[in-house]
C-alpha cells in the first residue's frame, strides 16, 4: 500500500493512544528488554515523555486510528515508534524526514540491539558518533548516539 502520509499534532486525548502505540511498537523490535523494564518505560512515557517533547504522528487516513509517531526536543529525535500493523509502509520515514526538515532534529539514540532501527537511521542518512554503555536511566541496554549527514546530492 503506497499512500502519503500526512503529520499531524496530535492531542492530549490521543495520549493513551501514543502510549498503546509505543508499547506495540516496543514489543516487536526491542526483544532485549524486560517485559519489567517495558512496563516501567510505559509508564513514563504516559506520564512524563510525552509532555516533555514536541510530537507528531500519523493517521490511517480509513480509520483515523495513529499509525506512528515522533516526539522532538531540542534538535533531537527523542522517539519514533511505528505500530506493528503499518511497519514498512514509509511512515518511520515520513516522520524522520518531518523531525529534520521542519523540526530542525538532527540527531538521536538508539538502542544498539535494535537492529532493525540502527539499519533504518543508517539507510536514512545518519551516522554514529558516539555510544553510551547503559541508557538514559541507567540500565545495561547501550545507545549509539547518531547524527544526521545533510545529503551532499542536489
Amino acid at each position: 500500500m503506497s499512500q502519503a502520509w500526512v503529520v499531524h499534532t496530535p492531542r492530549l486525548t490521543d495520549f493513551n493512544e501514543l502510549t498503546d502505540v509505543w508499547e506495540a511498537s516496543v514489543r516487536a523490535t526491542h526483544d532485549f528488554l524486560p517485559d519489567s523494564y517495558v512496563q516501567l518505560l510505559r509508564d513514563l512515557v504516559k506520564d512524563q515523555y510525552l509532555n516533555a517533547v514536541m510530537l507528531v504522528c500519523c493517521k490511517d487516513p480509513l480509520t483515523q486510528r495513529i499509525a506512528g509517531f515522533a516526539g522532538v526536543a531540542s534538535g533531537k529525535v527523542e522517539m519514533l515508534f511505528i505500530h506493528p500493523d503499518y511497519r514498512g509502509q514509509g511512515i518511520g520515514q515520513r516522520l524522520l524526514m518531518f523531525a529534520i526538515n521542519e523540526l530542525n532534529a538532527e540527531r538521536l539514540d538508539v538502542n544498539e540491539q535494535n537492529t532493525q532501527a540502527v539499519g533504518f537511521y543508517f539507510k536514512q542518512g545518519f551516522e554514529v558518533v558516539g555510544r553510551s554503555e547503559k541508557d538514559g536511566l541507567g540500565q545495561p541496554y547501550p545507545l549509539l548516539h547518531l547524527r544526521y549527514k545533510r545529503s551532499t546530492r542536489a
